[in-house]
C-alpha cells in the first residue's frame, strides 16, 4: 500500500479552504487532525461517563478502541469483529455534537464534503478511505524495502528529536491560542491551553467550567471571561457565591482571561498578524 504522505492531506484541506462557501456555512470552521480528533473523542467519553458513572474520567485503553472504531466507521471501512465499548451510540452524539457546537470539522468530514465537490475529486481520488485511516492512525510504510534500513541513534540525533517535539508541542499551544481568538466557541483549542503555563487550572477546573457553560448555553471561553468581566466590573457587589465552584478558580481564570486580552491587543497593532505569526 503507498504512503499517503501529509502533503496529499495538506492539499485536500487548501481545496477545502478554497471552497469553504460551498462546503460549510462558517468561513472561521476550524479543522481538526488526529491529535486535536482523539482529544475530542476523550472528552467526549469523559462526558459520557460523567452522566453514566459521576467521574469525568476515561481510561486510555478505552480511547484507544473506540478511536480505531471510530475511525472504521466514519470511513464506512469494515467494523465486523472488532471490539466496541458500552454507550458507543451517545459517544459519538457527543463526538458530533462537540465539533459542531465549536464551529469544527475532522480529517474525515473534511474528506467526504471534498468528495462530492466536482472540482476536487482530482485530488481526493489519490485518497482512499484505508489510506486516511493510517493516516489517523499513525502508521507509516515503507515505500521501498530497500529503504527501510536501520540507522543507529547517536546523542545527538537524540537531542534533535527532542527539540523537534518541543518546536512541535509549541506550534501546538500557539496555535491553539490563535484558533481561540479566532474562534472563541473552539472548546478543544481552550482545552489544550487553559493551564499552559500553569494557572493552578487542571482537571477539576475544566470540568466545573464546562458545566457552568453547559448551564449557561455558552461556550467554555465566553463563561471564563462572562465570569470575570461580571467581578471585574461589578467589584464585591457581584461577588460568587460560596457555592459556585469556579469561586476557587478566580485567579487561575483571571489571568487567562488576562493573558487573552493581552494577545488581543498585540494581533489588533500588527498590520499582518498572520504573516507575523506564522512560522
Amino acid at each position: 500500500m503507498s504512503v499517503l504522505n501529509q502533503k496529499s492531506v495538506l492539499d485536500m484541506i487548501k481545496d477545502f479552504r478554497r471552497n469553504w462557501h460551498t462546503l460549510c456555512d462558517s468561513e472561521r470552521t476550524t479543522v481538526c487532525g488526529a491529535d486535536s480528533m482523539l482529544l475530542t473523542l476523550q472528552l467526549s467519553m469523559a462526558e459520557n461517563n460523567k452522566q453514566h458513572c459521576g467521574e469525568f474520567t476515561v481510561s486510555l485503553s478505552d480511547v484507544l478502541l473506540t478511536w480505531k472504531y471510530l475511525l472504521h466507521e466514519k470511513l464506512n471501512l469494515p467494523v465486523e469483529n472488532m471490539g466496541m465499548i458500552d454507550h458507543y451510540e451517545d459517544i459519538r452524539r457527543t463526538y458530533d455534537a462537540f465539533l459542531k457546537n465549536n464551529n469544527m470539522l475532522d480529517l474525515i468530514d473534511v474528506y467526504k464534503k471534498c468528495s462530492v465537490v466536482a472540482s476536487n475529486c482530482e485530488t481526493n481520488a489519490n485518497i482512499s478511505p484505508s489510506q486516511l485511516q493510517d493516516f489517523l492512525s499513525g502508521r507509516q510504510y515503507a515505500i521501498d524495502d530497500e529503504t527501510d534500513l536501520y540507522v543507529p541513534t547517536s546523542s545527538m540525533s537524540k537531542h534533535n528529536q527532542d527539540n523537534e517535539k518541543v518546536k512541535l508541542l509549541a506550534k501546538k499551544i500557539i496555535y491553539s491560542y490563535l484558533n481561540l481568538l479566532v474562534n472563541s466557541k473552539n472548546d478543544l483549542a481552550l482545552a489544550r491551553i487553559l493551564n499552559i503555563p500553569d494557572r493552578g487550572l487542571g482537571r477539576e477546573a475544566f470540568t466545573n467550567l464546562k458545566h457552568a457553560a453547559r448551564e449557561k448555553q455558552m461556550s467554555l471561553f465566553l463563561m471564563a471571561t462572562s465570569f470575570i468581566r461580571t467581578l471585574e466590573l461589578g467589584g464585591k457587589g457581584y461577588a460568587p457565591s460560596p457555592s459556585d465552584p469556579l469561586r476557587t478558580h478566580v485567579k487561575g481564570l483571571h489571568n487567562f482571561i488576562n493573558f487573552t486580552d493581552k494577545l488581543h491587543e498585540i494581533l489588533g497593532e500588527t498590520s499582518n498578524p498572520s504573516q507575523n505569526l506564522m512560522p
